[in-house]
């Protein structure tokens, strides 16, 4: 076998493969407590395909989806970790049954997604990115771009889970009710009020997801469900695309139902976060990202500087103890 020139034959199960580039402190952290890494960031698939049967562990982003054939090919993994919140392209099913530990990092960047998930909240409300364009284009409007405060209403968060809680602490100095709606778990945070969705329809002036895109999620967001809240809405996903159906997200805003929306994720989106171009865009997420009531960012709100070294080192740490724990 030919290894990149970096790389020294290893013993069968003596690695752990980083596919992804991520920040230098895991391999780092890894590498302090005696264990083999092998930086394949910048590395071919053939490659690193060709280093797959020495691993014993898998670290990625997104680069590549472990569907259960690809599994079952490298069941001699003992792990795989994956830098970031989202598993929707791992079969963590497969996994299980193959006995392959699936790791993630979401305590990672919540304190970002969460940030990112307040700020497009009162840019929304108060109108900054419409009114900063129109005096870019040389027009001075006052009256026509009166905000609402935050102050009063009431948030419900659909999720309550890292990023969930971390949105809900935020809130907690803005005189706000918070509602929060998770299926999964009970609640024990006096900053909010754990209800049923039936309560969230009728009570939310805003609300905000902070779930995983898996079989009961996927277009879970389509237009029954937008048209059982009682009031019209502002409306928030830093979550996954494909929770929401865009056309009727759209349609939505255009009918008032939604008065307006903050998307750091669209439907459209590839699974290694990429999207088509702008020619080949369904007409529904067209209309959503040239809407002047929608916000839309690409894929960024768990990006910061400090987050990127957080689910590294977080990745680590739970690599390590998983180990350890053998």
């Amino acid at each position: 076998m030919l290894f990149p020139m970096n790389m020294r034959p290893m013993e069968k199960n003596d690695l752990i493969l980083v596919i992804d580039a991520v920040h230098s402190a895991l391999i780092e952290r890894l590498e302090a407590e005696g264990y083999t890494c092998f930086d394949g960031s910048k590395e071919s698939d053939d490659v690193l395909q060709a280093l797959l049967p020495q691993a014993m562990g898998l670290v990625l982003r997104s680069r590549w989806s472990l569907n259960q054939s690809w599994l079952e090919r490298n069941q001699h993994l003992r792990f795989v970790g994956r830098v970031g919140a989202g598993l929707e392209h791992i079969d963590v099913k497969a996994a299980e049954t193959l006995s392959i530990q699936v790791l993630s990092s979401p305590e990672g960047n919540r304190q970002a997604v969460a940030e990112q998930a307040l700020g497009m909240l009162l840019n929304l409300l108060h109108r900054i990115r419409s009114a900063n364009d129109e005096v870019r284009e040389g027009v001075w409007q006052r009256k026509q771009n009166e905000g609402l405060e935050l102050q009063g209403k009431t948030v419900g968060i659909i999720g309550y889970g890292n990023t969930g809680s971390a949105f809900g602490k935020l809130l907690s100095g803005f005189g706000v009710e918070v509602l929060a709606y998770d299926k999964y778990k009970k609640l024990d945070d006096p900053a909010v009020k754990q209800v049923g969705m039936e309560a969230l329809w009728k009570r939310a002036d805003v609300v905000s997801l902070h779930i995983p895109q898996d079989a009961d999620t996927i277009e879970m967001v389509n237009r029954a469900w937008l048209h059982r809240f009682e009031r019209s809405v502002f409306f928030i996903n830093t979550s996954r695309g494909k929770i929401v159906v865009d056309k009727d997200l759209l349609d939505a805003v255009n009918e008032g139902k939604v008065i307006g929306a903050a998307l750091d994720v669209l439907s459209i989106e590839r699974e290694d976060l990429s999207v088509p171009a702008w020619e080949e865009l369904p007409g529904a997420a067209r209309g959503l990202i040239g809407h002047p009531r929608v916000l839309v960012t690409p894929h960024i709100a768990g990006l910061s500087k400090e987050s990127y070294e957080k689910l590294a080192t977080t990745m680590a740490e739970k690599i390590i103890a998983l180990l350890r724990s053998a």
